[in-house]
């Protein structure tokens, strides 16, 4: 095993594996646990939605064998993680599901057709005791094959668990539906008067539908990853001795590696470009629209779109370890994350296979020295079995947690962890960056006498650089300069009808400049010189988003390290009141500094590293795709493109899932305050049970399902 350790230069090394068996809320609370108690391990997460266990190491350990073994004791086999395993065992899983379902249901159907005359009479007459037994036995003949393949997925799980010496969910699950159809068995062999064959088929197809809601939640979860890694280019082009180009796949791609990128394919990998020249469209990693040129010496990611010349790269990194892997790696962590509420669902399932069982022994025992009898107790206490296993509160907080960081992923936002999601749903106060934030990041030509941008459009045109590209933009479509010269980090010379001209710097032109603004020259040669003025301007909905947030309740101010003049400007087109301009990162995480300490609860948005500060130490943060990378690690969530109503919809989700997480733990625990008692009395037989707690299971599970929904 130690052959699959990722291996790190500081000595520490990390194993994933596949954990196939893991489902719920207590499982992982339990391998966590145990994994982080082994020699030598620094840390341990499964990540539900894939079931994928990550042990980190720490320097100078990795026992990797010592890992699986420990796993096998608990009963959770597991093997290395292979991405294509792990797609493979999910199908496997669905398809086993729904043949579970299936024959569930047709036992369910069939059963219920000798089960309602017993109830009900046949024809209108009530039935005789040979008629009762025979539709009793027709019920049996029927349904107890059904229940048997049915809950096959039950069985298996529990018998795994009791063999580790431990009781997982599925435990009491199959205890109540094998005694269920040993009563049943029993009360038909001795003539009386009920049978629970149908009770036991319709627990195991109700719980099956919400097993399988359960397995379509984590495919939804990981369909958001799945989409970003889609986007990665399937093969790459790879350049061999005497320039032989050979098509590879993407995962056979090492670091080192010479590959050619042609336009109008995505980068494979991340690297570093070692001849030609293009554009890229970096949308998909930073939802930045505007094309990025790029040259020889500069790293480019995966994920990227060329758009012109072809590139010749020196692959960085494994595609496994690549920007856009990375991203996919992010938006899996924030669909399963220990929140508090997690945290909370843990302890309780932690605690509720011994409760319940002690219910129900208690129950038969309890029952029996009353006088019931041995049988009328040992239904009871099968009811009790039935009747409070905790699915809904395995489901209660996961689904919930899914829905909204997929909702959130689909609106462009990729959340970081649950816990995240909570702080944002308390948050009473927003600090806003200006540039970057609410500015879209991206100049944008001043007003300038359109005969000046014709003159100066041609030459723009041909120039990869940015503000050129502003230029160009607002000129429109037309001819190219010829004859043209790039200077890096000066300008671009070229020939417009006929006449040298240049556009770039100042002191590209002969020109002084004093102006604060941000600024390109263009002039013929011995002739004018125009100046043209470029603004950052602010998101079309920034006025929107902070009228949106105080009708939330939410207070916002703006914290800039830009000039007043720039500040106050932007700070009357949104309409906010309170502005700070001139703030260095020191001052900007002081003031949440202040603000913590007065009882607020910050949510700072902010993009530089001049931001980074204060987004640590914001009781939750955001950062736009565009900001530094730095930012984005101190964020707890990261949105894209150019709506800054983001920030609200977020703050909705956020909110929306706070609630519907305490609604359901509402619903758990009111229903098992009913439901436990009733069946103490006997005033639940089994088949009432069975139906009782599959529908619990599915309130919470449609409950969450409204997370984050528009309204």
């Amino acid at each position: 095993m130690g052959a699959f350790l990722s291996r790190r230069e500081d000595g520490r090394s990390s194993l994933d594996l596949l954990v196939p068996d893991a489902r719920c809320a207590g499982c992982m609370a339990k391998i966590e646990r145990e994994m982080q108690a082994l020699p030598g391990v620094a840390a341990a997460r499964l990540n539900l939605t894939q079931k994928r266990l990550t042990v980190e190491f720490r320097a100078g350990s990795g026992d990797a064998g010592g890992v699986v073994e420990a796993l096998a004791r608990l009963g959770y086999p597991a093997t290395p993680y292979d991405p294509g395993q792990a797609r493979d065992a999910h199908d496997r899983e669905g398809r086993q599901l729904i043949l579970a379902m299936a024959v569930a249901g047709f036992g369910v159907m069939n059963t219920m057709m000798f089960s309602v005359p017993i109830w009900a009479g046949l024809f209108g007459q009530e039935l005789g005791p040979a008629t009762r037994v025979l539709m009793m036995w027709f019920s049996g003949i029927v349904g107890a094959p059904c229940a048997l393949y049915a809950g096959m997925p039950f069985f298996r799980s529990a018998w795994r668990s009791l063999k580790a010496r431990r009781a997982n969910m599925d435990v009491p699950i199959s205890i109540g539906v094998i005694l269920t159809l040993a009563i049943s068995f029993s009360e038909t062999v001795l003539g009386g008067r009920d049978a629970y064959f149908d009770a036991a088929v319709s627990l195991l197809f109700l719980l099956l539908i919400g097993r399988w809601l359960e397995h379509r939640l984590r495919a939804r979860a990981s369909s958001a990853a799945a989409d970003l890694l889609a986007m990665q280019a399937p093969t790459a082009t790879l350049i061999g001795a005497g320039d032989v180009l050979t098509a590879t796949p993407v995962d056979r791609v090492l670091p080192g590696d010479l590959l050619l990128v042609r336009p109008g394919d995505r980068l494979p990998v991340d690297g570093e470009i070692v001849s030609g020249a293009s554009e890229l469209d970096n949308s998909l990693l930073t939802g930045e629209t505007a094309p990025v040129a790029v040259a020889v010496g500069q790293t480019c990611r995966a994920g990227a779109l060329n758009l012109s010349g072809a590139l010749r790269l020196r692959a960085s990194a494994r595609s496994a370890d690549s920007a856009l892997a990375a991203i996919a790696r992010l938006v899996e962590m924030g669909a399963q994350s220990k929140s508090k509420y997690v945290r909370l669902a843990d302890k309780a399932a932690a605690i509720y296979v011994p409760v319940v069982h002690t219910v129900a022994l208690l129950t038969f025992a309890g029952g029996w020295a009353l006088g019931l009898g041995p049988r009328e107790a040992l239904i009871r206490a099968v009811a009790v079995l039935i009747v409070t296993c905790p699915c809904a509160l395995g489901l209660a907080v996961p689904a919930v947690q899914i829905t909204a960081s997929a909702r959130l992923f689909r609106r462009g936002v990729l959340v970081k962890s649950g816990a995240a999601l909570e702080r944002l749903a308390e948050v009473d106060h927003v600090i806003f960056d200006k540039t970057g934030v609410l500015t879209l990041g991206r100049p944008r030509l001043k007003d300038t006498a359109p005969a000046a941008i014709a003159m100066a459009a041609p030459l723009a045109r041909a120039s990869r650089h940015p503000l050129a590209h502003a230029l160009a933009e607002a000129a429109g479509d037309g001819p190219l300069a010829e004859d043209v010269t790039e200077y890096p980090g000066e300008g671009v010379e070229g020939l417009v009808d006929g006449r040298r001209c240049r556009l770039g710097k100042a002191a590209f032109l002969g020109v002084q400049s004093h102006a604060a603004e941000t600024e390109l020259w263009f002039g013929f040669e011995n002739d004018i010189r125009i100046r043209f003025a470029f603004v950052d301007p602010l998101r079309a909905d920034v006025a929107e988003t902070v009228a949106a947030l105080r009708a939330r309740g939410l207070s916002a101010e703006i914290l800039s390290g830009d000039l007043p003049g720039p500040v106050e400007r932007a700070a009357t087109a949104a309409g906010v009141v309170q502005w700070r301009a001139g703030c260095t990162p020191t001052d900007k995480a002081a003031i949440v500094d202040d603000l913590t300490r007065e009882g607020r609860k910050v949510l700072m948005v902010g993009d530089g590293l001049n931001d980074a500060g204060a987004l640590a130490k914001a009781h939750a943060a955001m950062a736009p795709g565009t900001a530094l990378e730095a930012s984005q690690n101190a964020a707890d969530l990261v949105f894209s493109g150019e709506s800054l109503m983001t920030v609200v919809d977020a703050v909705d989700v956020a909110r929306s899932a706070r609630g519907r997480a305490m609604e359901n733990f509402g619903l758990a625990a009111l229903y098992n305050l009913i439901a436990a008692p009733a069946a103490m009395l006997g005033l639940v037989n089994p088949f009432v049970a069975a139906i009782a707690m599959s529908g619990s299971s599915l309130v919470v599970t449609l409950n969450a399902l409204r997370t984050g929904a528009r309204r």
